[in-house]
């Protein structure tokens, strides 16, 4: 991992430099799923390359999978990984927990406060304008999907698409993680009025190490929440289907974490479809562990932003069939054609069928994307790009604060 090199300082020697090695904050609500990850990989990265990293995030989310990896992740990070209630929904609660919130921030004296998600993209950007009136403070914003998975004629998207709109004003940098959110948030939101980049998600070099499938792997792997929005019930039909339509009996297993009683209701679905005893649902574990449980993965969501499941099979030289949603077209780039419809079992069943009926085909072409992969999507890519975005803002920040001290307060009629 490269160390922290110069940030970028402004161009007169008059102005104060910005620090070399930043104090960064990373606020996040959920600690599970994609979007955790991806905090703890670029937390990490910029630790190993000698800034000071924290990461918030709510105490009430997840179980005992999630918290012993948040305790591991915050021993290796100097501000370590604090845990504090936040809730998902709106509430009154919400005012409380961002007093809370912002009185430890500001304990732990950030240059930088990098929010990720739609309720850490609200407490943060508070946080960062109420901390920023004395000395600078780069303020980023990460969707992550979040709020724009809403439909805009729904009552919940114009509230969540009103309040995001308001809150630019206290965003540096809106941070996507591909196009495909960029022109999303674009197209429901409104053009940016604050700076807005594309930083793709990027693995670890250990990650583009092939897993080899157990001797009792199943033919299938699904891997994410449990979910209608992740395609669970699609990949549950589509296994029957092949049965039905093919004569193929795939069995599968499911690794993910549940919200309410998400899991106990797709095994009374996998039970009505008559595939229980070829289908088990398992709790969260290991990436790479739970690869070597299946021959092929299989991503069947209705909406995703840059999913790292799709990048890490690919990564690990698996076959995988996924759907054409968000991100997913980007990172499959020219061969992008194979992807299926979303929310189509009868699709995701005949793409499944071809996968399963020609093995020496499906290494091939999953040999192709990995080629295509791993130049293109490295964490010390995503790393080096966000570092200079950092510097950058905080550069621009400081040559104003100069300019406004010395020319005075403004005069306002």
């Amino acid at each position: 991992m490269r160390r922290a090199s110069v940030i970028a300082r402004p161009a007169e020697d008059s102005v104060m430099d910005v620090p070399v090695r930043l104090r960064i904050v990373h606020v996040v609500r959920a600690p599970i799923g994609g979007i955790f990850r991806h905090v703890c990989d670029l937390a990490t990265a910029q630790s190993a390359a000698g800034h000071t990293v924290g990461i918030l995030c709510d105490s009430q989310t997840g179980g005992d999978f999630e918290a012993q990896a948040i305790e591991r992740v915050g021993r290796r990070l100097a501000l370590g990984a604090t845990r504090l209630p936040m809730r998902r929904d709106v509430s009154p609660a919400d005012l409380a927990t961002l007093w809370r919130l912002t009185r430890h921030v500001q304990s732990l004296a950030p240059d930088v406060i990098h929010c990720h998600g739609a309720k850490g993209g609200v407490y943060g950007r508070l946080i960062g304008a109420r901390l920023g009136r004395r000395r600078p403070i780069a303020c980023l914003y990460a969707p992550h999907g979040g709020s724009l998975h809403y439909a805009p004629s729904s009552l919940e998207g114009r509230f969540y698409f009103t309040v995001e709109r308001a809150l630019e004003r206290f965003t540096d940098a809106l941070v996507h993680v591909s196009a495909y959110e960029a022109e999303t948030y674009r197209r429901k939101i409104g053009a940016p009025r604050c700076r807005a980049v594309v930083i793709h998600n990027g693995l670890r070099a250990e990650e583009f190490e092939p897993v080899i499938p157990r001797e009792d792997a199943r033919d299938l792997l699904f891997l994410g929440m449990y979910r209608d929005l992740k395609g669970t019930d699609v990949f549950l039909e589509a296994i029957a289907r092949l049965e039905s339509r093919y004569g193929r009996r795939a069995g599968a297993h499911l690794f993910g974490q549940a919200e309410d009683e998400g899991r106990a209701r797709y095994q009374a679905f996998a039970a009505s479809l008559g595939i229980a005893d070829r289908v088990t649902f398992h709790d969260p574990a290991p990436t790479r562990e739970a690869f070597a449980c299946g021959r092929a993965i299989v991503v069947p969501s209705r909406a995703e932003s840059m999913p790292y499941i799709v990048l890490e099979a690919i990564a690990a030289g698996l076959p995988i069939v996924a759907t054409r949603v968000g991100g997913i077209p980007e990172i499959f780039g020219p061969r992008a054609g194979e992807l299926v419809p979303p929310g189509d079992p009868d699709a995701l069943a005949a793409a499944l069928d071809a996968l399963l009926a020609d093995p020496v085909r499906a290494q091939l072409d999953a040999a192709a994307r990995f080629d295509w992969l791993r130049p293109r999507f490295n964490i010390e890519a995503m790393q080096r790009r966000v570092d200079e975005l950092y510097g950058e803002i905080l550069a621009a920040k400081t040559r104003a604060r100069e300019a406004r001290g010395r020319t005075g307060p403004v005069r306002t009629a």
